[in-house]
């Protein structure tokens, strides 16, 4: 099939990589803008554009697909499909109807659960225990076009935003190729979605900050959905802000919400605690716990912020 290709992140890659192992004519690679990153500010392409490039690929990067020109030039591809995942713009009617059989989204969700921009963090958040990966076809409301293809994946006690976005990015890439000709064929099933929908919405700096008066099981869960970004943080206790990466659910133990409870960074919640496994002082790299405590002393009875 002549396909375009839209997404940014490292996330989308495994799809585009899994479409041009299946042979299908990638004529176009979209992907948000070069963004200015490191000390030098440097402007550096996305995940999705280096990899295309490197890959010999055209890519296009319009500020916005909104604008007439960047609509014209997507309408004179002659394509027959687009595959998206994680683009980050939305794209007007007229885009969505250029292809000849249409434009196709790869969602890190159970639609209708999780619509929007942070699926994946969203559910760890809120202690599901399941997710999954979908293909659906894109109308102009958000995420709320028919459901094509799904594959279901437990969330684990030990899941992290990287973690779990890396396992659902291989299986959904899988789904393209089953997708696809189905949809070349005339053959697949489009499933309107069923229910009341949730909405992932963006993740704020505000709210980051870890709540030790909240129970222990939901304080890591909220340590687990930010990691590795934006990362959840407290201050130490000498005001200096620290990001806790990766952490523990302990229920039988207890202390004053924030309070150290041992020599191992364990900390009270409201009701249980939470054991930090890895952190990060501002300024600094990430650090396993046990290495962190050897330049900066948190002790048993130390309060965190």
């Amino acid at each position: 099939m002549r396909l375009a290709f839209m997404g940014t992140p490292d996330f989308a890659v495994p799809s585009l990589a899994e479409l041009i192992a299946s042979g299908h004519e990638i004529v176009a690679v979209y992907s948000q803008p070069p963004k200015p990153k490191g000390r030098g500010q440097k402007l550096t392409p996305s995940p999705v554009q280096a990899f295309a490039e490197a890959m010999g690929l055209p890519v296009f990067t319009p500020a916005s697909m909104k604008s007439p020109e960047a609509i014209a030039d997507f309408q004179s591809l002659d394509l027959d499909a687009a595959c998206v995942v994680a683009y980050g713009q939305i794209l007007k009617p007229e885009v969505l109807e250029a292809p000849r059989l249409g434009c196709f989204n790869l969602h890190g969700s159970l639609l209708p659960r999780w619509r929007g921009a942070a699926p994946i963090q969203r559910a760890i958040m809120a202690g599901d225990r399941q997710t999954g990966v979908q293909i659906m076809r894109m109308s102009e409301g958000l995420d709320e076009g028919a459901i094509l293809l799904s594959e279901v994946l437990p969330i684990t006690a030990d899941d992290t935003a990287a973690s779990l976005s890396e396992r659902m990015s291989v299986i959904g890439a899988t789904l393209w190729t089953r997708a696809l000709a189905a949809i070349e064929r005339g053959g697949v099933t489009e499933t309107p979605q069923v229910g009341e929908p949730t909405y992932a919405r963006k993740i704020t700096p505000a709210e980051a900050r870890i709540d030790w008066t909240l129970y222990a099981a939901d304080v890591d869960a909220h340590i687990r959905g930010l990691s590795p970004f934006p990362g959840a943080w407290c201050e130490a206790p000498d005001g200096t802000r620290m990001k806790v990466l990766i952490s523990r659910f302990e229920a039988d133990a207890s202390g004053d919400p924030g309070e150290v409870l041992d020599d191992d960074l364990l900390v009270a919640c409201a009701e249980g605690a939470v054991r930090l496994m890895r952190v990060q002082r501002e300024g600094r790299a990430a650090q396993d716990a046990s290495e962190f405590l050897k330049g900066f002393a948190i002790t048993a009875g130390s309060m965190l912020g």
